[in-house]
């Protein structure tokens, strides 16, 4: 039977690569107690290294925030021009003004027939 591969969540990386970094514990004593192969936490420690500088770099954090907010205010830009166009009537539910009403026998027997006196319904 094949044996699952664990998950590790960053914030759990970045807590034994800083046990190790600030001498609280050896290399090996982290791989034994937390049943991790050297392998993997010599990339874990060589990965956080690498990114060390990141942790103070603010444009970065923002650049995700900023495309998260451009993202958020397309879809609202398009949910707003959604509720404009449910907000007008379509074309062919334009009301007829009184003297339109008398002009053409078809369409107001029509629009009686179908339930929408005072309309226009085109044919």
């Amino acid at each position: 039977m094949p044996r699952n591969r664990r998950k590790f969540t960053p914030e759990f990386k970045a807590q034994v690569v800083l046990k190790v970094l600030s001498g609280v514990k050896q290399a090996a004593e982290v791989c034994r107690e937390y049943q991790i192969k050297p392998q993997l936490f010599n990339e874990w420690k060589s990965y956080f290294l690498k990114h060390a500088s990141c942790v103070f770099d603010n444009n970065h954090r923002l650049s995700e925030e900023q495309d998260r907010i451009i993202e958020l205010e397309r879809v609202l830009g398009q949910k707003a021009l959604e509720v404009e166009i449910l907000k007008k009537p379509p074309a062919f539910c334009k009301p007829l003004s009184p003297e339109a009403r008398g002009r053409n026998e078809v369409d107001s027997r029509l629009s009686r027939r179908d339930g929408l006196q005072g309309f226009r319904v085109f044919t």
